[in-house]
């Protein structure tokens, strides 16, 4: 009797135990199954996320030929001016578009893909108050960035000289400062870089046809490897 009721007992006791564990591996097996498949979704997430870059990359880059042809071979008389990080030229394109090259120094410091990348990030940045990147060109030594090209030059052209100075009423000086102001805000704050552009200056504001300002050399930063500890900053800090 005592036998029987300890094994009684001990099934009453046991069965639920066995149930328990088995209701446990069959939710540990069915959650491992589940994660398999979201881990390959996410493998092919990534790998179309590398076949767009490869096409925005292939479709932001310009043949280095065609930016010769553009500049006519980058000649003097299509010099628009020169800084820390290279020459600015004026082109036209075989449609009749008109752009601004600016070939870069040879000291970047960064390998080709490390340049591509930047240079994609810098051309996602789209803002009326920023002048657009349209693209690049990578050949060998050479590394061009190609951008819109921004009529009336720059502000620094018309508050230096007394008579195109006249030109700039006061309503049309608060629309500069307030687009001005614009950019900035969306480079420190709405963009997903969060760029500080350190060498904002007046020949880095360029006005358009209608005076609207766009700024200039504001991605320079992450193109070139810079070193902070350089006394003079100014030339390569365009960020």
């Amino acid at each position: 009797g005592k036998s029987n009721k300890n094994s009684i007992i001990g099934i009453a006791v046991g069965v639920p135990i066995a149930i328990v564990v088995m209701v446990f591996i069959f939710i540990f097996i069915y959650l491992r199954r589940l994660r398999k498949p979201k881990k390959r979704f996410q493998e092919i997430q990534e790998e179309e996320d590398e076949e767009d870059k490869i096409e925005i990359s292939e479709s932001l880059q310009f043949d280095f030929n065609t930016i010769c042809n553009a500049t006519n071979d980058f000649s003097d008389f299509n010099k628009l001016g020169e800084g820390g990080f290279g020459i600015v030229y004026k082109g036209k394109l075989a449609n009749g578009e008109e752009i601004a090259v600016k070939r870069l120094s040879t000291t970047s410091g960064q390998g080709d893909s490390e340049f591509k990348n930047e240079v994609l990030l810098v051309a996602k940045l789209q803002h009326r108050n920023l002048v657009r990147l349209l693209g690049f060109c990578l050949e060998g030594r050479e590394r061009v960035l190609v951008y819109e090209f921004v009529h009336n030059k720059s502000l620094d052209y018309f508050i230096f000289d007394r008579a195109k100075r006249a030109q700039l009423n006061w309503q049309l000086r608060y629309k500069i400062i307030l687009g001005i102001a614009r950019g900035i805000l969306y480079l420190h704050e709405d963009s997903r870089l969060r760029i500080i552009h350190r060498d904002l200056k007046a020949s880095n504001i360029l006005l358009d046809e209608e005076m609207n300002p766009k700024i200039a050399d504001f991605g320079m930063a992450r193109l070139f490897v810079v070193d902070q500890t350089q006394e003079n900053t100014n030339r390569i800090v365009g960020t």
